[in-house]
């Protein structure tokens, strides 16, 4: 054998060793344990959940809790985060215009608060859950403020052009007094409009004729029938939950986001 020939024996031997001595160590291979673990996370769907209502129990909040339950009932490898605006200290789109500075132009706000980390995340997510009630028209004040600090790093001011981090299905859940024959909703409004040309068409899931309270008799509510209202809750209540628990399996179970 020449000296060529026997370093490479020497070398692969050495390897083989070494190899083995490393899966015999415990602290090696729990490392590489974590290792594993952080690939599989890695590959998890990643689904985030946005509640734009101020309440924790009521119609905004159990149509987007449906929608997680059917995502989640996909299987272990989707991971579901909901985060409730409400709960959160943040801002509008301060106009600091720190997205657009030469030679660090951003499409994730850059303004750092209580926001910060969520917009971070959604960045990286393989799917997008918008859900608010509908007051005046329009989505809360927390959702537009939200979707200001979203939206606005998209926005190029040289071509006008928009770029998100990734594209990502989309579901924009509503719920509301109106009926659907008659309401004054204009939904997500132009802020739709964003989501649509960056992220793709989303999905619309309506919940109409909600009720306001659990109990009519403690409010000044006059202008409602308590009794008509639940019963159009027992009419189509549990099928928006539903449409709501199919939209979240159906997102959870594309093959490719």
């Amino acid at each position: 054998m020449d000296r060529r020939g026997f370093i490479k024996r020497s070398f692969f031997a050495m390897g083989s060793l070494a190899a083995i001595k490393l899966l015999e160590n415990p602290l090696m291979a729990h490392d590489m344990d974590t290792v594993s673990a952080d690939k599989t996370q890695t590959e998890m769907k990643r689904i985030m959940i946005i509640d734009g209502g101020p309440r924790r129990n009521m119609n905004t909040a159990q149509m987007l809790q449906k929608f997680a339950e059917g995502a989640k009932s996909v299987g272990n490898d989707v991971e579901v985060k909901t985060v409730r605006l409400y709960d959160m200290d943040y801002k509008g789109c301060m106009s600091c215009m720190a997205c657009k500075l030469k030679g660090k132009a951003s499409n994730v706000c850059r303004f750092r608060d209580a926001l910060s980390p969520v917009l971070d995340e959604i960045a990286q997510a393989d799917g997008l859950v918008l859900g608010s009630p509908i007051y005046f028209g329009e989505v809360t004040g927390q959702m537009r403020a939200f979707l200001e600090r979203l939206s606005f790093p998209w926005l190029s001011y040289n071509d006008y052009s928009m770029t998100a981090p990734k594209r990502m299905p989309v579901v924009l859940i509503e719920t509301m007094n109106g009926m659907p024959e008659r309401n004054n909703s204009n939904g997500f409004g132009t802020m739709e409009g964003c989501i649509t040309r960056v992220l793709g068409e989303p999905q619309h899931i309506v919940a109409y004729n909600t009720c306001q309270v659990k109990d009519y008799s403690r409010y000044e509510l006059g202008g409602f029938s308590e009794e008509a209202k639940h019963q159009w809750r027992d009419a189509h209540w549990e099928e928006d939950l539903q449409k709501a628990y199919d939209a979240g399996r159906q997102m959870a179970s594309q093959s490719t986001f």
